[in-house]
């Protein structure tokens, strides 16, 4: 009887599985963007990277209009568990 072989597909679907699995996983990272601080608006990464960007980073939430909401300037109001993680989390 022949032996049936995985098709590279199969292979590859299953290693995406995966890596969402583990993008996911405990101790993952909440989306992070720049904002201001004062109006909220969205700005672009190199205004929190610079010693005098105008900007701080905001953690989760979405952007909407040029406008950040629903996360958090505080990293830790919005760290999230992954799967098969227990504790508090959200925001």
């Amino acid at each position: 009887m022949a032996r049936r072989r995985l098709r590279s597909s199969t292979v590859v679907l299953g290693g995406m599985g995966l890596l969402a699995l583990t993008i996911t996983s405990c101790g993952s990272e909440p989306d992070k963007r720049c904002a201001d601080r004062a109006n909220l608006e969205h700005l672009p990464s190199y205004e929190c990277d610079t010693y005098d960007g105008k900007g701080d980073h905001y953690y989760g939430g979405k952007i909407e209009g040029g406008t950040v909401w629903g996360g958090s300037f505080d990293k830790s109001a919005v760290e999230r568990d992954g799967f098969g993680c227990s504790g508090s989390g959200g925001g």
